[in-house]
């Protein structure tokens, strides 16, 4: 006989959700005893429900399919939400699986018992469901299989009771095929068509789908073709790049360098993406930040095909046959001295080894990370989607299992790395090649950042501690060794990149504690400089009066 949970192990693997990251407890032992059931299927433990939900996040980012979770009752979903989030707003396929106590022991109302169908819906909008019997277990993974491997992916939530896991006489369920996601009607592609051929300045904004090689290159067409502006979403889920790619300039975090960005747009054509927004609220700036004069077109939606409506679209303005604009080889030199933000990024540049994946959660310290890589060998860069941090560490761990073959490079800050630390652990017990890089200046440098942009400029020492975090300064390198993971601390450039070869040539996991100083305080004197360093392409005039504004 088989039971639920054994039926619902053989319906995963056969739709090719091969690995599972989990955290179980009790009412989910059925399903932990069927994984040795199924010799297709991998397991990969997390010792904290966060890491399972990040690494199932970067795991199909890079797999482009779905892997499953395992959580244990509501309050396990509840610490595993922060990264669901994040792989919701990146549109990210997940299967989530929820263990439940059985269905006859609900009324009792035990000490673990919670509404968890409210809780998912947070993370898990479009499915959501218990399943109610054994016999409809394998159709309700179906399902939730379907739902998140669609167009666009999304997190899908199925919440299994004990003994619906245990109950026999269950029969696996055959997932249907992805259906072919349709492309941009004749109406839309034409309507964009006049808008770029009526001469005015236009610009694509790309998220998605729509960041990878084959709209890269249908873009670049139409750049090259109609100079048409190409820019990325600022926080994309998955973005190609590197030489031999089309160049693409993201948009900035601040609100007022993306204004400037888009100052002169008058036509704005959305592919995967919604219309540019302030990641915040601030007291007297607009959140919403397309400019007045522009009008916005959405070329492609997150259910279409990019790639196709892009090709469809370089087609109707003539632009077919149009050689793209590719990005050269280039590389920053060896960077020496004084090791801080910058010349670590540009460290990692100089040696940054083919075909890497980069897992970017350095918030300010990795300001200057796309400038200094733009021209480095292709690449992969996965960044936070949703803004809730640490999805960076358990990322990696899923990307470094989805491409075994591939190095991954994980830039962590060093108060988003205590959110996720345990990831450390899996990345040892999996034996993974992630060098994760760990900026410690002790302090939530992005919090200092935003007191003074909110308005809150008179900040007291009681206010001023909740962002810093000296008393004590962690040590990454000891906490790395203590989790399996070989630990480095270095205070100079020349220990950094010695740490960085180092760990590029031997396998298995490594963490380099970077020892930087904290210098992001005073927005307007010196952190709006710097950050205009990282924006390439801005407009002269623009970027003078905001200067002159910003003076002290």
């Amino acid at each position: 006989m088989t039971n639920g949970a054994q039926a619902l192990m053989k319906t995963l693997v056969d739709a090719g959700v091969e690995v599972c990251f989990t955290n179980p407890g009790t009412s989910e032992m059925h399903f932990v005893a069927a994984l040795d059931s199924e010799p297709k299927m991998k397991a990969v433990l997390a010792l904290f429900e966060g890491v399972a939900t990040g690494a199932a996040d970067g795991y199909a980012r890079m797999a482009d399919k779905p892997a499953a979770t395992l959580l244990h009752l509501g309050c396990g979903l509840g610490n595993g939400l922060a990264n669901l989030h994040n792989a919701r707003k990146g549109k990210v396929p997940v299967v989530n699986i929820v263990g439940d106590h059985a269905t006859h022991h609900v009324q009792y109302d035990a000490q673990l018992q919670s509404d968890i169908e409210t809780v998912a819906r947070n993370v898990s909008p479009g499915f959501v469901r218990t399943s109610k019997s054994t016999a409809a277990l394998s159709q309700d993974v179906a399902d939730a299989v379907v739902a998140a491997r669609g167009y666009p992916g999304s997190v899908a939530t199925l919440i299994l009771p004990a003994d619906v896991s245990w109950g026999e006489g269950a029969v696996p369920c055959v997932v249907p095929p992805q259906p072919k996601a349709p492309v941009a009607s004749d109406e839309v592609v034409n309507a964009i068509a006049d808008a770029i051929r009526s001469g005015k300045k236009t610009a694509l904004l790309l998220g998605g789908r729509s960041l990878r090689e084959p709209s890269l290159l249908a873009a670049a067409k139409l750049a090259a073709h109609s100079c048409v502006k190409i820019l990325a979403e600022t926080f994309p889920t998955r973005i190609e790049r590197g030489a031999g790619l089309p160049p693409v300039e993201r948009l900035a975090y601040l609100a007022e360098l993306a204004g400037i960005q888009l100052a002169d747009i008058e036509h704005l054509i959305l592919v995967d993406c919604k219309a540019p927004v302030s990641f915040f609220a601030y007291p007297g700036k607009k959140s919403y930040l397309v400019p007045d004069t522009c009008t916005v077109h959405t070329l492609a939606t997150p259910e279409q095909d990019t790639a196709a409506s892009l090709e469809k679209l370089a087609a109707a303005v003539g632009a077919a046959n149009t050689a793209p604009v590719l990005q050269a080889a280039q590389r920053p030199g060896r960077p020496r001295g004084k090791l801080t933000a910058e010349k670590a990024c540009k460290a990692i540049a100089h040696l940054l080894p083919d075909n890497a994946i980069i897992v970017d959660e350095s918030i300010t310290s990795g300001l200057m990370l796309n400038v200094m890589t733009a021209g480095c060998p292709r690449h992969d860069i996965l960044t936070l989607t949703g803004g809730a941090i640490g999805q960076g560490l358990p990322n990696a761990v899923g990307a470094a299992i989805a491409c075994p073959d591939r190095p991954v490079l994980a830039l962590i800050g060093d108060g988003t790395a205590m959110y996720t630390i345990q990831a450390l652990w899996t990345m040892a017990r999996e034996n993974l090649n992630v060098t994760s890089v760990i900026f410690n200046n002790a302090s939530y440098s992005i919090l200092n950042v935003e007191v003074e942009r909110v308005g809150a400029v008179e900040v007291g020492p009681k206010a001023k501690s909740q962002l810093d975090l000296h008393g004590p300064v962690m040590n990454f390198a000891n906490l790395a060794q203590g989790m399996g993971v070989h630990g480095m601390r270095v205070h100079t450039v020349e220990e950094f990149c010695k740490a960085l070869e180092y760990a590029q040539s031997q396998p298995g996991p490594h963490l380099i504690e970077a020892m930087i100083p904290e210098a992001l305080n005073g927005f307007k004197r010196r952190i709006m400089p710097w950050m205009l360093r990282a924006v390439p392409n801005l407009p002269l005039a623009a970027t003078r009066a905001l200067k002159k504004k910003m003076a002290p």
